[in-house]
């Protein structure tokens, strides 16, 4: 937990996190100036409580920690900062929302806003604003922000998560190109990566970002989906049995154990060397960097091949922020929000997460950290390229609680270890779904 109020920074008495002084930066001096001019005026005396996810990429944390405390320092208004794992920041949320007390923002995942619509602070004259002066809204942000023509939440962030390979054994395996483009080239670059002993591997686990990034991938890619555009569950189709069959075959190439990987598994097995090939955010390349580790040189990033569906069906978590009815201080609250997204800081935190986040908005496609370095530069589009839960449905609660319960990983999972096929996987997987949309 961190906590920053106005005396305390100009004392320089508080530790910026990664030990960052502020005072005299070019972000302190804007900030200023910012505040001044904004037209969400903090209340006189707020302090705000935000709750928010742990962080992936550490320069992140601590350029998001600097941010805060340039905040502070030109509005007075006093920042304490929860770190939760990604998966505890939900429930949190909603027993705050249940008791009406509790931190005043919420950073979460997917369609968090959309649990408790009522209960969130109306956002739109800020997300209109921020929209007419940054090239206007993505449309995924559109969709996760908005209830009807309502702002209820802000995606701050989408976290990209594309394919990691090793360039010299896809080489070797005969793809020198590297990954291929479409579905039944990657299943063949799986097939010549084993057969030269260095599988690929992603999981199939119940992990939150990267087993859900990559199995709906999968499903949709095949021109399946869980619900139609009136939310009724249309799962159990020939084009998520062939979707299955598909992941089977995948999986039959792939390094053994993998229905038991979380999050982390996955990282770790491809910088030992144990994979060559796996699903991940930035953060392994990130890694490598940091740890000065040679395989930074032979690794690159690829986009999700394209399927029968003949579009990107890609995945990608958005990291959306609300603000509570029962906040004090709700100008506040919009106020911090005004700040994280404008241009003068909101590339300085881009730059932080190393290309881990990417924007919501379409004047940062031209970010400084998207030219920084050609291997980051495909996470630039990930908020563009990606489908958003429910695909074709709602984006709303029973969209989350799917996802949250892990039914297309656990669909495909049935299938790789043989305890179902892949049509009964399909029906067991669409009754869950039934019980979530009834």
């Amino acid at each position: 937990m961190s906590k920053f109020s106005r005396r305390s920074i100009l004392q320089g008495t508080t530790a910026l996190a990664g030990g960052a002084a502020l005072a005299g930066t070019d972000v302190a001096g804007w900030a200023k100036a910012w505040a001044q001019n904004t037209m969400f005026q903090p209340e006189d005396g707020a302090k705000l409580q935000i709750l928010r996810w742990k962080r992936f990429i550490q320069s992140e944390e601590d350029t998001f920690m600097e941010l805060m405390a340039a905040f502070t320092q030109a509005t007075g208004v006093e920042i304490e900062v929860l770190n939760e794992s990604m998966d505890d920041v939900q429930p949190k949320a909603s027993v705050a929302a249940n008791v009406g007390s509790g931190p005043d923002i919420v950073w979460g995942l997917f369609s968090l806003p959309h649990l408790f619509t009522d209960k969130c602070l109306d956002l739109t004259d800020l997300a209109d604003s921020l929209g007419e002066k940054h090239g206007g809204w993505i449309p995924a942000a559109e969709k996760y922000g908005k209830s009807g023509d309502t702002w209820i939440g802000l995606p701050i962030c989408f976290g990209g998560n594309y394919i990691n390979y090793r360039i010299s054994d896809c080489t070797e395996a005969g793809f020198s190109d590297g990954v291929p483009e479409d579905n039944a080239g990657f299943l063949e670059l799986c097939k010549a990566l084993n057969g030269i002993g260095k599988p690929a591997g992603m999981a199939l686990g119940h992990a939150t970002g990267d087993g859900n990034a990559w199995t709906h991938w999968a499903l949709w890619s095949h021109g399946a989906a869980m619900v139609d555009e009136n939310d009724k569950v249309i799962l159990d189709s020939p084009e998520a049995v062939a979707a299955c069959d598909y992941v089977k075959a995948l999986n039959d190439s792939w390094i053994p154990g993998t229905a038991s990987w979380n999050d982390g598994s996955n990282n770790k097995a491809f910088l030992a060397g144990e994979v060559s090939l796996t699903n991940n955010g930035i953060s392994i390349y990130q890694k490598a960097i940091d740890d000065g580790l040679d395989i930074k040189d032979d690794m690159d990033h690829a986009f999700y091949p394209i399927g029968p569906a003949g579009i990107p069906t890609e995945l990608h978590i958005s990291w959306t922020m609300l603000a509570f009815k029962y906040s004090k201080y709700p100008m506040a609250c919009k106020a911090l929000m005004d700040f994280l997204l404008e241009k003068e800081q909101y590339d300085k935190w881009l730059e932080g997460a190393k290309a881990y986040l990417t924007h919501p908005l379409n004047a940062y496609d031209n970010a400084p950290i998207w030219t920084s370095d050609p291997k980051r530069t495909i996470f630039r589009d990930c908020g563009k390229r990606t489908l958003v839960a429910g695909h074709r449905g709602s984006v709303g609660e029973r969209a989350a609680a799917a996802i949250a319960e892990f039914i297309v990983v656990d669909m495909f999972a049935n299938v790789t270890t043989g305890q179902m096929s892949s049509a009964d996987s399909v029906k067991d997987a669409a009754r869950k779904a039934e019980r979530i949309y009834r």
